[in-house]
């Protein structure tokens, strides 16, 4: 009969802990800068979610004749948090030029000047939800596709994570896009420029990398990458144009996958289902994959074909 296992106290626990914190220090995270809260970052991300769409992602109707006084304590609440996290994300890479006595007012400026452009983001995400609507005769109304569309929710996180990616805030952005992934199933890069009327059906599975442009009018399908070539040369490839450029009023449909820094579609362009484009293709091309070699077995010859494949 095997012996029991033997209970480890907290002491012994805390003491083989250590010894791995020891030998593995490439990730441990102490002595150094605090770094930006992904809960705290979570929890704002959805109070940014309210300010943007009200009424939609709040658990209570909001009356016209409260809203400012509601919209006046939400934004408060969430500039104060925000630029709390700011903060720690400049003092963890601090900019050039910028000491530690001018990151406070650094982090102050960038909250105000980010909440300052959600009234344009709203706008963009409007045009979001028109062709949310507009392209998807599943959906009874525009109420509808913001309440329950995944993708309004991953692409209002990547336009607001993108505001923060051009101010070069470190971390957050990044937080807030992975978070919206992760609810999401969609992998929307906050460095990406994305047009107006921007629309991906079903949302699973969509990667679209950090140098990514897309135009506008501009539907996607599940499953489609925008993506680099060749990731083998690793750091060496930051700053470079990675990931395709989507003119505008280009569909690809699902699975299809475009790669290269390079690669330019045209505008009024279809890209088909599964197809693996790598090359630039001129405006209004129609890109297919060749269809599949289809056989029609008969009933009676399906079964004995399966047997003998079983023999």
């Amino acid at each position: 009969m095997k012996a029991a296992p033997i209970a480890l106290t907290a002491g012994q626990l805390t003491e083989r802990l250590l010894a791995s914190y020891a030998r593995g220090g490439g990730i441990n995270h102490v002595d150094c800068k605090n770094l930006p809260s992904k809960h705290a970052i979570a929890d704002i991300t959805i109070d940014l979610l309210r300010l943007l769409f009200p009424g939609f992602f709040d658990e209570k109707l909001i009356h016209s004749s409260e809203i400012e006084g509601v919209t006046l304590a939400l934004l408060h609440s969430v500039l104060g948090r925000l630029e709390n996290e700011i903060r720690k994300s400049l003092e963890y890479a601090p900019p050039a030029g910028v000491g530690d006595a001018g990151l406070p007012r650094m982090a102050h400026s960038l909250t105000r000047k980010f909440l300052g452009n959600l009234p344009r983001i709203r706008d963009l995400l409007q045009t979001d939800v028109e062709a949310s609507y507009n392209g998807d005769p599943a959906a009874s109304s525009q109420d509808e596709v913001i309440v329950a569309y995944p993708f309004i929710e991953a692409i209002a996180v990547q336009r607001l994570a993108h505001e923060l990616y051009l101010d070069n805030i470190p971390l957050i952005p990044r937080i807030m896009t992975e978070w919206a992934h992760a609810r999401t199933g969609m992998d929307l890069h906050p460095g990406a420029r994305i047009g107006t009327h921007f629309f991906v059906d079903h949302c699973t599975g969509t990667v679209v990398g950090e140098t990514t442009i897309i135009g506008n009018h501009v539907k996607m399908y599940q499953g489609v990458g925008l993506v680099a070539k060749s990731l083998a040369a690793g750091q060496a490839l930051r700053g470079q144009k990675r990931h395709p450029t989507i003119e505008d009023r280009v569909t690809i449909y699902a699975g299809a996958t475009v790669m290269g820094g390079d690669t330019v579609v045209g505008e009024n362009s279809t890209i088909g289902a599964s197809v693996f484009l790598t090359t630039s293709v001129p405006p209004n091309s129609l890109v297919v994959l060749e269809a599949a070699n289809v056989k029609v077995i008969p009933k009676k010859s399906r079964e004995s074909y399966v047997l003998d494949y079983q023999i």
